[in-house]
C-alpha cells in the first residue's frame, strides 16, 4: 500500500485541533455556523446536582438584594450626573474612560430620550391619518378601542405613546397621561408627560395641537397642565410660583 503523505492544509488543520484541545473552554469565539437539527426544551427545572446552580443562585440573591436601578445612579453633582447633562467624562489611563457607572447611565439616558423622541415623531405622523374628532358626547377610548376603530381623538391617540413607553420599560411613576389647557381660549388637550426631570417633564403631544417634537413643558408657555394621572393614580396640578417659566408638578406620593 502506498504510504499516505499529509498535505500542508491537513497538517494545519491537525495543529488547530490540537491547540483547541490544549487551550480548553473559555468564553467562546466565533465559529462556523451549522444548521440546527435539534429541538430544545429551554425551561426544564435543574437537576438536584447541577454544577451551575450554586453560582446562578448566588448571583440571583446578590442581584435581588440591590436597590432599585435608579438608586445606583451617580449622586447629583457627581461625574455621572454631569455626563448625562452633556459634560465629557474624564479619560483614564490608556485612553479609556474612567467611570463605567457614569458612562452606563449617560448612555442609558440618551437612548431613552432617543426612543421617546422617536415615539413622539411616530405618533404625530400617524395622527394625520388616524385622528377622529370627538362626537357630541366625548368618551375617552381605551387602547383597544382606539386600535379597533383605527383611530380616535387626542385622548385615544395619546394612549399609544403612553402605553408604548410603559411597555418599553419606562416606570409608571415617571410617565403619565396629562390634561393641559390653553388659558387664552380655554381649550383642553391630552398629552403624555415623561418626568425625567421631576420639575420640568418632556411633552409628547399625539396630534401636534400643543407642540411638535418633544420639548420640555417649560418651553410650551401657552399651555398649562391641569391633571396628571395613570391607570391607578390621579393628581391635580397647582402652580408653585407666579412665574410662568417655573411651573412644577406637586405629586402626593
Amino acid at each position: 500500500m502506498p504510504r499516505f503523505v499529509a498535505t500542508r492544509p491537513l497538517l494545519l488543520l491537525r495543529a488547530f485541533a490540537v491547540t483547541t484541545v490544549v487551550l480548553g473552554c473559555g468564553c467562546a469565539g466565533a465559529g462556523p455556523r451549522a444548521m440546527a437539527t435539534v429541538r430544545y426544551r429551554f425551561f426544564d427545572p435543574p437537576e438536584a446536582n447541577d454544577i451551575w446552580t450554586p453560582t446562578i443562585r448566588g448571583w440571583q440573591a446578590r442581584e435581588r438584594a440591590l436597590p432599585d436601578t435608579e438608586m445606583l445612579r451617580p449622586a447629583e453633582g457627581a461625574l455621572g450626573a454631569r455626563v448625562s447633562e452633556g459634560v465629557s467624562p474624564t479619560i483614564g489611563p490608556g485612553g479609556t474612560h474612567g467611570d463605567l457607572r457614569a458612562e452606563y447611565f449617560a448612555f442609558r439616558a440618551e437612548r431613552r430620550r432617543e426612543l421617546a423622541r422617536e415615539v413622539a415623531a411616530w405618533i404625530q405622523s400617524e395622527a394625520r391619518y388616524h385622528y377622529i374628532p370627538n362626537g357630541p358626547v366625548a368618551r375617552w377610548a381605551t387602547l383597544e378601542e382606539t386600535l379597533a376603530n383605527n383611530g380616535a381623538s387626542c385622548n385615544g391617540l395619546e394612549l399609544l405613546p403612553y402605553r408604548f413607553l410603559l411597555d418599553a420599560g419606562f416606570r409608571s411613576d415617571e410617565v403619565y397621561r396629562a390634561i393641559v389647557m390653553r388659558p387664552s381660549d380655554g381649550q383642553h388637550h391630552m398629552v403624555t408627560l415623561w418626568f425625567e426631570n421631576p420639575d420640568d417633564p418632556w411633552v409628547i403631544d399625539p396630534t401636534g395641537a400643543m407642540t411638535s417634537g418633544m420639548p420640555h413643558l417649560s418651553e410650551v408657555g401657552s399651555w398649562v397642565p391641569v391633571k396628571v394621572f395613570g391607570e391607578s393614580v390621579e393628581y391635580t396640578v397647582h402652580p408653585e410660583s407666579t412665574d410662568p417659566g417655573s411651573l412644577a408638578i406637586r405629586q402626593a406620593r
